[in-house]
């Protein structure tokens, strides 16, 4: 999610067309904008989180080593859930995703202009460094606000069928608040997720920058085609950039991966039956180097990631397309 959002949270608005008389102030259109823009980010992200849905719910259950599938690897795995628990199994959890999936983006989308901007105005910063930065903000500020359903959706995702500790969102919710400290409770994990995504975001917005610039320089009519807005300005082909997005994301996840399988540990909390071994940052991830190693314990289920990455680009960047034109954006 943070890879298609992150992405579409970079992407400019397209130029104002001049104001016509009668049509209302600048503000009031440029509010209406960014309300189809929240809107078809929001879409566009829940269309690729359902499309990867089953390699989440997968790659939670092996990064937590879940006992009904911690002998299992990636793909087995994917045919072992549908067994136990059906097909919707594959999909446990995605609701809360949903949820999460709409704040997210608007969230990350508003930030990034606002950072961006403060960024350029304030420190006189700008160019790759100051994408970075404002994405990296941008984030870290929507992961924050969203973190609680993102704790709910990981204990609903790591449950097998007759085993349930909760039976929806709403009962999660009461059940870790009650049972776990309060509010303070669906923060449990937040700061190796703070930690993991300031690289992730970070390498992937330098990664695709770097990729873009090195690509047109050297081959643009190769990889490039004239902007449809402005055909002045030379833009990656589709595929290409599908393929630069992809590629940034997995070297972004390789670099901060040990952090998301140390929040996942974190976020399961009294779950798991090494509770007590795995209550701070420092903690878990020790506890998983020492039990598990590195490959089978802190990288336990990249390659999933890896095999998510290109298709939940390539959805979200289809589907935003199609609603920019519904949302009448361009």
């Amino acid at each position: 999610m943070a890879a298609a959002a992150a992405a579409l949270a970079a992407a400019e608005p397209p130029p104002a067309m001049p104001q016509a008389a009668g049509t209302g102030g600048p503000a009031a259109r440029r509010d209406f904008y960014w309300l189809r823009s929240f809107l078809a980010g929001g879409i566009a992200g829940c269309c690729a989180k359902t499309t990867v849905a089953p390699l989440d719910r997968v790659k939670v259950l092996l990064q937590a080593h879940n006992h009904h599938y911690k002998h299992l690897g990636v793909f087995s795995a994917l045919r072992a859930v549908p067994q136990k628990e059906g097909y919707l199994g594959l999909y446990k959890g995605n609701g809360a995703m949903m949820i999460r999936i709409f704040p997210y983006g608007a969230i990350q989308f508003m930030a990034f202009e606002h950072y961006k901007t403060l960024i350029t105005t304030k420190l006189g910063v700008s160019g790759h460094v100051h994408r970075l930065m404002a994405g990296s903000m941008a984030g870290m500020t929507a992961v924050i606000c969203t973190y609680p359903l993102d704790m709910v959706r990981v204990r609903l995702a790591f449950q097998v069928k007759g085993e349930h500790t909760y039976t929806g969102i709403i009962h999660a919710f009461k059940t870790i608040y009650a049972k776990e400290g309060g509010f303070l409770g669906f923060y449990r994990g937040l700061m190796p997720t703070i930690l993991g995504m300031a690289p992730y975001a970070g390498v992937s917005f330098f990664t695709f920058g770097t990729l873009k610039s090195v690509g047109l320089s050297h081959a643009p009519a190769l990889l490039g085609r004239p902007s449809s807005d402005n055909p002045n300005v030379l833009v990656l082909k589709t595929h290409i950039n599908l393929l630069c997005g992809g590629v940034a994301g997995a070297i972004a996840q390789t670099i901060s991966y040990p952090f998301d399988v140390t929040r996942r540990r974190m976020q399961l909390g009294t779950v798991l039956p090494e509770f007590e071994k795995c209550l701070t940052m420092r903690e878990t991830m020790k506890y998983v180097y020492g039990h598990h190693g590195i490959r089978k314990g802190l990288y336990r289920g990249l390659s999933l990631n890896y095999i998510r990455c290109v298709p939940s680009q390539a959805v979200a960047f289809t589907t935003y397309e199609l609603m920019k034109q519904f949302f009448h954006l361009n």
